[in-house]
């Protein structure tokens, strides 16, 4: 059979691993050397130098590829050294309209790094497609969205926004990290980079920095590969075989953390002490029809609510819980809670937290693996400390 023709799971597992030639290795080997031997002078083999291509690399990034529904894949040292490459493509003068729900690591680079470059950024609500097609300048090259969104569950209708980009001349860039290629594939939406944060779903076990961008076109890959090679920002051979190995257990984990996550979001939604919930497998979510035809087989591991209470509320319940781990990040097996305000969205000026709805009391879960019913009852505890002010 084909790769294509095989299943996702199938393909995560077999594509860009297959048998060590020399050895018969089931599992291919790690690749750690930084330069490799020329038979001439100005004649280069495959591989010259670890910066410009590795083995090791170039396996896990046939992998993505394939899953992606991509012609190519990067691998990067880090999901923002991912994005940035991206931004990289632009020019002085050049304007980018971002999502309004997006990373906080995003927001900073875009407003405080991409500046320097001469670049101009407009954070939109892209959920809203009317809402994105007023912030269009004639100058706009890039659209960049998150779906779901970061921290507040959006979704955005990927195919209206390749609609809108490519109708004003400009390139769909989707951060795809929530989602993943189990739930989403943007490619085959109409995007032209999705780029993921491999330190969270892709890797999944806490153990590896690390981001990638995939693309639908030769050409662009080609754009990409030269920023990526001449700035220097790659994934090491450790981190790329440990980012492999997580892609094989990858639908399992996202299905079965989804599944939790779902029964754990009508649990808080049904809560006298929970103002809102957001999780798009809700059915009174804003996005949740456009969410069951754009992702496939759940709606994600990631949710969010608002507790009755303030900011130090919210505080006391991130610091109560005993299995959901007070840390930032997301995506592995292991459970995470955070309040963005103090954590994942403090480089947000505070200014734009509010104007986003990005509120003090707002909790952020990374629903891990283990059982749904001793993750209630940690939530069910933690709540009633913070409300009760212990």
């Amino acid at each position: 059979m084909k790769p294509n023709e095989l299943k996702f799971r199938t393909r995560a597992i077999h594509v860009g691993q297959e048998t060590d030639p020399a050895t018969g290795a089931v599992i291919p080997p790690v690749h750690l050397a930084s330069t490799f031997v020329q038979a001439k002078a100005g004649e280069w083999g495959r591989f010259d130098y670890t910066r410009s291509g590795n083995p090791t690399r170039a396996a896990l990034e046939a992998t993505l590829a394939n899953l992606e529904s991509g012609v190519g894949a990067l691998a990067f040292s880090s999901g923002l050294a991912a994005t940035h490459g991206a931004t990289m493509l632009l020019n002085s003068g050049d304007h980018i309209v971002a999502g309004a729900d997006i990373y906080g690591g995003t927001y900073r680079l875009l407003h405080k790094i991409c500046n320097r470059a001469g670049l101009t950024v407009s954070l939109t609500p892209t959920h809203d497609l009317a809402a994105l097609e007023r912030a269009m300048r004639p100058n706009t090259k890039l659209l960049w969205i998150e779906s779901p969104g970061n921290p507040l569950l959006s979704i955005t209708d990927i195919a209206g926004c390749a609609e809108i980009a490519h109708r004003h001349g400009a390139l769909l860039g989707v951060d795809s990290t929530f989602a993943t290629p189990v739930l989403t594939r943007p490619l085959e939406l109409g995007a032209d980079i999705v780029m993921h944060s491999a330190t969270k779903y892709l890797g999944g076990h806490s153990d590896l920095l690390g981001g990638a961008l995939v693309v639908r076109d030769r050409s662009l890959f080609d754009q990409l590969y030269f920023v990526q090679n001449a700035t220097g920002a790659v994934m090491a051979p450790w981190e790329c075989f440990l980012c492999s190995r997580g892609l094989k257990t990858l639908e399992l984990r996202v299905r079965e953390q989804s599944k939790t996550a779902a029964a754990l979001a009508g649990f808080l939604a049904g809560h006298k002490q929970v103002r809102q919930v957001y999780y798009p497998g809700l059915k009174d979510h804003a996005g949740h029809d456009i969410a069951r035809r754009q992702m496939s087989g759940g709606f994600g591991a990631m949710v969010s609510f608002e507790l009755e209470g303030d900011m130090q509320t919210a505080k006391r319940l991130v610091e109560r819980t005993r299995l959901f781990r007070l840390a930032v990040s997301l995506g592995a097996v292991e459970s995470l809670i955070e309040q963005p305000a103090l954590m994942s969205h403090a480089s947000y000026d505070a200014a734009d937290r509010q104007a986003h709805g990005i509120r003090d009391s707002l909790v952020r879960l990374s629903v891990g693996l283990e059982a749904v019913e001793d993750l209630q009852h940690d939530l069910e505890q933690a709540i009633d400390a913070a409300v009760g002010g212990e």
